[in-house]
């Protein structure tokens, strides 16, 4: 059982962030009451947190800039010396540059925010990154996590203080962590929830 309000019923921001709520149920509250609910699931909850304070749905921002670069990455040639552009996709193409510049490369989340941040850099600089991001996993240092990951977290933590565990008591333990208040972070007293189902 738990206590968990509907949306409709967090009286304030505070209160809603508190919970966990699936994309799903965000976007079903933020179309019943006019507001935006495209984008990923935490624009839609700042969208909603917005509206539970003040009545009302945020003000649209502008769109973002449109890509100015015509660049085309899925079948230009790729070389050292290419500009990373402000249109930079994740290809086939790009990949292939990259395993043959790294054998063994696979995009990551830390590379492809990199290659999102640093237009006007070439692939030689990418490389290097890449390098060092690679590096930098071997030696065992942390990227951080990316905060829409809260299920992602959960389960590195889960794993690294139960090396016993299985993926069918994560899920378990993770559907019965939702339903109370947050954080979300894997914590070792969460383990005595399994005994209270």
């Amino acid at each position: 059982m738990t206590d968990r309000p509907d949306i409709a019923d967090c009286p304030d921001a505070a209160t809603f962030r508190t919970w966990y709520y699936l994309k799903e149920e965000l976007v079903s509250f933020a179309r019943s009451n006019g507001i935006k609910s495209t984008g990923g699931k935490f624009d839609v909850a700042d969208r909603i947190a917005h509206f539970l304070d003040h009545g009302v749905p945020p003000a649209e921002k502008p769109r973002t800039q449109r890509a100015t670069s015509n660049f085309d990455w899925h079948a230009a040639t790729l070389t050292p010396e290419t500009i990373i552009t402000d249109s930079y996709k994740n290809t086939q193409n790009m990949r292939r540059f990259m395993h043959a510049a790294i054998p063994g490369f696979k995009f990551s989340i830390p590379f492809m925010a990199w290659m999102k941040a640093n237009a006007g850099l070439t692939l030689a600089d990418a490389v290097q990154e890449a390098k060092r991001i690679d590096r930098d996993k071997k030696a065992g240092k942390k990227q951080p996590d990316q905060p829409h990951n809260q299920y992602n977290a959960y389960t590195r933590a889960y794993f690294a203080h139960v090396s016993d565990g299985s993926q069918q008591e994560l899920r378990a333990l993770w559907a019965l962590r939702r339903e109370r208040p947050g954080p979300y972070v894997f914590a070792p007293k969460d383990l005595e929830l399994l005994k209270e189902k």
